[in-house]
């Protein structure tokens, strides 16, 4: 078991959605909390909410995540960080030959650049000290790729590959790793996606009631104090990545279907 009591945890993308819950539960925990995203008023709100719960010691930087020097810099100037939770992400769905090509280069870049460059920042201090935990957020696409998520989806796989690479490098100097693979959860990130979902996707995604923030922050905090690599916030994915080659031809033919049945609907 790792205690958070006294440690210092930064959480990119910590001004809302998973990032904000998690850390009011690391906060709770004793953690000193340092929130990264890149909108200062936004920051700004999510402080005095953890100041108002209780939280004693909560800073905020903004910056960008995908900025390797400034998230280097910004990293470089806080406290040594003990816990790094890689909330930072964008999901930008679209039909393949619709979106522009700029979509596919900001996935990337935000949601697998945006958490390498923070991990490759905190990673040396914590070998040396022998300690420290390291979680990414990846995605439910990162297991089985989904109708209208050709740009985000391959990114998430990429955070994915970098984790379980990582894990077995870090543990070796007593440094945890961890990789978060949510659903939908419902988050002002998720209500942005929705509005450039493809009929299809919306159809395949609709069918399941997206997950609340505290409870992923719940799954991922218990994987920080248990020191636990896969984190699968609800039993479904759980089911998916257990099942995996057994799985992926009924969950094709299930979301083929709906596709199916969306453009009969649309004519």
């Amino acid at each position: 078991m790792t205690s958070l009591r006294g440690a210092h945890a930064v959480i990119t993308g910590g001004s809302s959605g998973i990032g904000l819950a998690t850390a009011f539960m690391l906060a709770q925990r004793g953690a000193s909390v340092t929130l990264i995203a890149r909108n200062s008023v936004r920051l700004d709100a999510a402080a005095t909410s953890l100041r108002d719960s209780g939280a004693t010691d909560v800073q905020t930087v903004s910056v960008d995540v995908s900025d390797q020097r400034a998230i280097t810099a910004a990293l470089g100037s806080l406290e040594p960080c003990d816990v790094l939770v890689t909330s930072a992400g964008q999901a930008r769905p679209g039909h393949f030959l619709e979106l522009e090509d700029s979509v596919f280069r900001q996935m990337v870049e935000v949601d697998y650049f945006g958490t390498l460059y923070p991990i490759r920042a905190v990673a040396p201090s914590m070998i040396e000290r022998g300690r420290g935990s390291i979680v990414a957020i990846s995605s439910a696409t990162a297991l089985l790729g989904i109708y209208g998520y050709t740009a985000y989806s391959p990114a998430k796989f990429a955070v994915r590959g970098l984790m379980e690479c990582l894990r077995g490098e870090l543990r070796p100097h007593g440094v945890h790793v961890g990789c978060v693979y949510p659903p939908d959860v419902d988050t002002p990130q998720l209500a942005e996606e929705n509005e450039f979902k493809p009929a299809e996707t919306a159809a395949i995604s609709g069918s399941v009631k997206p997950m609340t923030a505290p409870a992923v922050a719940a799954k991922i905090v218990r994987a920080i104090e248990r020191e636990r690599f896969a984190v699968y916030p609800d039993r479904s994915m759980a089911l998916l990545a257990g099942l995996g080659p057994l799985a992926a031809p009924f969950v094709r033919w299930v979301t083929d279907r709906k596709v199916r049945d969306v453009r009969k609907r649309l004519g």
